[in-house]
């Protein structure tokens, strides 16, 4: 998450222009790798997270009530991309990826070593199936695509589904050999980190409009 936070702060400043020299967040690998390191920790913890979630028997109320946040996220997302970026506006993002990903991942857990498989399949058919029909924002959410649509943000359910699979698969080998690698006691100092991770989505939905808040705000009176 403060990975993350950081990624953006400073894209926030290259697209304002306060980033010399201006960077290609879009093409250079500094960064386009950055953002692949990212979005692949947040599908792991998604699927850790749904491992988790199942061995404490969370009731189907509390996961539908999650689920419906994460879809409106998604949607608050899809509002303010549009607002600020209406030629590239965020129609199929992280959020939107994870509410899908997360029903595929509630019906996949019970398959057990199956998930390997599965998360397997994911990931590698992208590099081997690609069609036109999956070239249109109707159906470019799949992720058979040989280019990536003009979009801020694009989490198609292939390959990343593949990665969440692995996420649920690793939580659920841990929970059943070394459950106490989830029940131990952190040390202090991780405790903050600790607090901040029960609240991700929280943090997320936030910290952009603050980091655009404030540079908007410097602008203004001048600080910029």
């Amino acid at each position: 998450m403060l990975w993350m936070a950081a990624y953006h702060y400073l894209f926030d400043l290259n697209h304002f222009g306060y980033l010399v020299p201006h960077q290609d967040f879009y093409h250079a690998p500094l960064w386009t790798l950055q953002r692949t390191g990212i979005l692949s920790l947040f599908l792991l913890c998604a699927g850790l997270g749904q491992a988790a979630a199942q061995a404490a028997a969370q009731p189907g109320a509390r996961f539908w009530r999650r689920w419906a946040q994460v879809l409106a996220c998604a949607l608050l997302v899809s509002a303010g991309s549009a607002l600020m970026f209406p030629k590239s506006w965020i129609y199929f993002g992280v959020l939107h990826g994870i509410a899908l990903m997360l029903l595929v991942a509630r019906w996949a857990a019970p398959q057990g070593r199956g998930l390997l498989s599965l998360a397997a399949l994911a990931i590698a058919l992208p590099w081997f199936v690609q069609h036109p029909f999956f070239e249109t924002p109707l159906t470019n959410w799949v992720g058979l695509v040989s280019r990536k649509p003009v979009t801020e943000d694009y989490v198609p359910l292939l390959p990343w589904l593949g990665v969440m699979l692995l996420g649920l698969a690793a939580g659920q080998w841990l929970l059943g050999r070394h459950r106490t690698w989830f029940t131990a006691s952190l040390p202090p100092v991780l405790a903050p980190l600790a607090r901040l991770g029960r609240w991700p989505l929280t943090f997320y939905m936030l910290h952009q409009p603050l980091f655009l808040g404030l540079l908007l705000g410097g602008r203004a009176l001048g600080a910029w």
